[in-house]
């Protein structure tokens, strides 16, 4: 009887890609802190893989803006300077205001704007529990859901390009900000201009809740020392 081939072993492609999503998933939770150094073959350890996929994964994040690569000396987790953080926020908040106005202007339907208040609700019920994380998940959700919801798929690429930074500087001071009561109400004055179809003042709403979100993220890097590598 003839033996089963063996399994083929995953392609080299494959590798590289759940290397480079492990290591973001640690840069992001700052398992990897920002500033920490970090040599090649130490991470490869870390993940229980070989050099070569681990390579090839910090060059696509050191394209991300995550860590530097370099060379003979292993990787560098770069920080969230304010300054970094203002530019990215200035992108972020006009992308994100037409995105909200888009919507708005498209009269979407109670079924079409559930996911919206799904995650709100979620937001609401976090912070009723004191759980930080689970708000910053439904938050991060409401984003992502409300840019996807405008049907510019050109503006939801770019915005997802900053996801990962923001993300990142979310996680970082989610601990050390206020109770976020003031974001969730932002939201939910947002979700009424939305079913009012209001696309002028979805847009300032979501604007102003973009800059005050800014200010204090700002605020707090600069606080706690935060600044470039």
């Amino acid at each position: 009887m003839a033996k089963a081939p063996k399994p083929a072993d995953k392609p080299a492609a494959s590798q590289t890609q759940r290397a480079t999503q492990q290591l973001r998933d640690m840069i992001l939770t700052n398992r990897l802190p920002a500033g920490s150094n970090h040599l090649e073959t130490e991470l490869a350890e870390m993940l229980g893989m070989s050099r070569t996929p681990v390579r090839e994964a910090t060059l696509v994040l050191e394209s991300q803006g995550l860590l530097k690569v370099r060379p003979r000396r292993g990787v560098q987790i770069l920080t969230l300077s304010p300054e970094d953080m203002t530019e990215i926020y200035q992108i972020l908040t006009e992308l994100e205001s037409l995105a909200a106005e888009l919507v708005a202007a498209k009269k979407l339907s109670a079924a079409k704007l559930a996911p919206l208040d799904r995650a709100l609700e979620r937001m609401e019920k976090s912070l009723d529990d004191n759980d930080r994380e689970a708000w910053a998940a439904a938050d991060e959700e409401f984003h992502a859901t409300l840019v996807n919801l405008s049907g510019n798929s050109r503006l939801a690429a770019i915005v997802s390009t900053y996801n990962d930074q923001v993300r990142r500087a979310r996680n970082l001071t989610l601990f050390i900000r206020p109770l976020p009561r003031a974001s969730n109400e932002d939201h939910a004055r947002l979700m009424e201009a939305l079913r009012d179809g209001d696309a002028e003042r979805a847009r300032e709403l979501h604007r102003q809740h973009r800059m005050r979100a800014k200010t204090t993220l700002i605020a707090l890097l600069e606080k706690h020392g935060f600044h470039q590598v």
